[in-house]
Order: structure tokens, then C-alpha cells, then sequence
């Protein structure tokens, strides 16, 4: 799997949230359901420890670059759009 990079709004999100890296690494190597999303961006979405995690990501030629991360305690609907 390419190297994962988190930007700094990511890394704000994930400190605000609890959510390490080790849980953002699980969600991108095994989702639950990947979805597009806006700019050439996918979400992953992946349940890990009683929540819920969206894990928006652009691939890039070498790397992952994880833009949010956003948590729930029920399951994201397809149909929603959800924003930070």
C-alpha cells in the first residue's frame, strides 16, 4: 500500500476527534464501503470501536493524502452529505 500523509486539517480532526493513525490505517486498508466523493476524493468508511469512521482521501502518484476524518456513532447513509 502507498505511504499514508495527513494534512493539517486532517491531523486537527483526528486530534479533536481521538482518532489515531493506526485507526485511519485501518480504515483505508479494509473499508467497510468506499465512496466517490468531491475533487477527485473518496470516503472510507469503516465501524472500529463502537463508532463509525469517514476517512476522506485523495490518491495521489506515491501517496494517500488523508484530507478529514470524521467519527459517528451511526452509520453514515449513502444518501447524506456530510461536511466538516
Amino acid at each position: 500500500m502507498k505511504a499514508i500523509v495527513y494534512d493539517r486539517h486532517a491531523k486537527k480532526r483526528m486530534k479533536d476527534r481521538s482518532v489515531t493513525e493506526s485507526e485511519v490505517e485501518t480504515v483505508m486498508a479494509g473499508p467497510d464501503c468506499l465512496m466517490p466523493s468531491v475533487k477527485d476524493r473518496m470516503n472510507a468508511f469503516k465501524f472500529i470501536d463502537g463508532r463509525y469512521l469517514r476517512v476522506t482521501f485523495k490518491e495521489e502518484r506515491e501517496q494517500f493524502l488523508v484530507i478529514t476524518v470524521t467519527i459517528r456513532r451511526q452509520s453514515f447513509n449513502e444518501g447524506e452529505n456530510h461536511a466538516d
